[in-house]
């Protein structure tokens, strides 16, 4: 079999315009069968080798050993022996259009600027994710488009605008976004107002964000503006992500009726009360461990620059940056590494701790904003999943059936007969080392091959 190739790359800031990929001919109208691969399926089991996937009309139509599966004989038969396969990852944590050759500015939320990043993802294997906040009215132009299938790149969901507060967070010193991607509600009434406002527009979650950033910022959102946020929410039937930092304000976001905690407890060991309030209210969690790591990953290994799966992602600013012995010595050695490796290795702790006491753990690593790039960051995120004690497979769950229920997705997420063939195809297995998942032989998404190898690509 012929590898599948990217077809096209030209560089649009922060991340690269893909074209669809040159692939082996398809024809959408007879079923495809995917032979001979060890299948992972997304729910944590142990992984099937030989397996067969039938994909009919964007969806899988049959799945498992070989043996049990009748291949159609119109098929067109693709023969995968050797590689392995997982469902596509869902992010449930990033954003979009927000910085763009390393620079964040309300301009960077346009139409052709986003695709170029929603493909990115997609190449990645990252073939749903969600912009958590800040969204323009382009938003929802996109998702129709791309919840349709006619607009290429991976499928979004959102958190409209979100709430924040006026000299608070999110700071404008860190996301300049423009004044239709953010309410900054000061009384109750307000809040609501917005929220129905959202609402009316049909947005999938709402974020409010609650942390001072380190104390940095001089005010943060008052109970009575969550609260009223959360009650208007709830009655709308839409869940509320809270961004938080501390333990104190995720105990005021979970007493205050938060359904996400959008980011980890990272001052603190979680306690006992603290895994009560998120077990009766069957709260998610999403840790976003690449959050704190990608404030000094790149100044303490460089090697991890030079990987060609990282470079094919980086725009000309980043890798000037990265290849600065001064700029990595400074990052290296300043105080807020410190206080940022400290922080990823509270995060890691209390994920193994939350996991392990059962609380619902989403996915996502904040990608699109910073030095968290689309895709790199959802596999450097995987990484340190395992890193903080949990197995491949279970970070792999996480990263597609979890963060498929965490959005309330029943389509998706799972290698499974009647859900979408959103598939990536890898050169060896991740089950026995997680780092065989950045070997991305093939993406496929919704039963047609979108993206081909990452790092042969990036060779040419």
């Amino acid at each position: 079999m012929r590898m599948l190739r990217l077809a096209a790359l030209v560089a649009v800031g922060l991340s690269a315009l893909y074209a669809p990929a040159r692939a082996q001919s398809v024809d959408p109208t007879k079923p495809i069968a995917l032979k001979g691969a060890t299948l992972i399926d997304g729910l944590g089991g142990q992984p099937v080798a030989n397996s067969v996937v039938i994909i009919e009309s964007g969806k899988i139509s049959a799945v498992g050993p070989s043996e049990s599966i009748k291949i159609p004989p119109a098929a067109q038969v693709i023969d995968l022996a050797g590689k392995s396969i997982i469902p596509g990852l869902i992010s449930n944590h990033s954003h979009l259009g927000i910085v763009k050759q390393l620079k964040a500015s309300p301009d960077n939320y346009n139409r052709e600027y986003i695709l170029s990043q929603l493909r990115q993802w997609e190449a990645y294997g990252v073939t749903s994710l969600t912009s958590l906040g800040l969204n323009a009215p382009l938003f929802y132009e996109l998702r129709a488009e791309l919840h349709a299938g006619t607009a290429p790149g991976s499928d979004i969901f959102g958190a409209d605008r979100g709430v924040g507060v006026a000299m608070g967070a999110p700071p404008v010193s860190i996301v300049p976004v423009g004044p239709d991607q953010i309410y900054r509600p000061d009384t109750p009434d307000a809040a609501r107002a917005a929220v129905k406002e959202m609402a009316g527009r049909k947005t999938d979650l709402i974020k409010v964000w609650l942390d001072d950033f380190g104390h940095s910022l001089p005010v943060k959102v008052k109970p009575e503006i969550y609260t009223a946020v959360v009650d208007e929410a709830h009655k709308n039937g839409i869940r509320v992500a809270f961004h938080i930092n501390d333990i104190e304000d995720a105990q005021a976001a979970l007493k205050g009726g938060a359904d996400i905690l959008a980011h980890g407890i990272r001052d603190k060991e979680v306690d006992a009360s603290t895994i009560d309030l998120m077990k009766k209210g069957a709260t998610w969690y999403i840790p976003t461990l690449a959050l704190d790591d990608s404030n000094f990953i790149f100044a303490d290994k460089p090697q991890i620059t030079n990987d060609p799966f990282v470079q094919l992602g980086l725009d000309p600013a980043a890798k000037a940056l990265f290849n600065d012995p001064a700029w990595r010595e400074k990052v290296h050695n300043a105080p807020g590494s410190e206080r940022a490796r400290a922080a990823l290795a509270m995060n890691e702790k209390n994920l193994l701790t939350l996991y392990k006491a059962g609380v619902n753990i989403g996915f996502g690593s904040d990608s699109g904003v910073g030095l968290r790039f689309p895709g790199i960051a959802e596999h450097r995120e995987l990484d340190l999943i395992v890193e903080s004690g949990l197995t491949p497979l279970q970070a792999i769950t996480i990263a597609t059936s979890n963060a498929a229920k965490l959005l309330k997705l029943d389509d998706r997420g799972v290698l499974q007969a009647g859900k979408l063939a959103d598939i990536v195809v890898l050169d060896a297995d991740p089950s026995a080392n997680i780092a065989n998942v950045h070997r991305i032989s093939a993406v496929w998404h919704r039963g047609r091959p979108v993206a081909g190898p990452i790092a042969a690509f990036a060779q040419h």
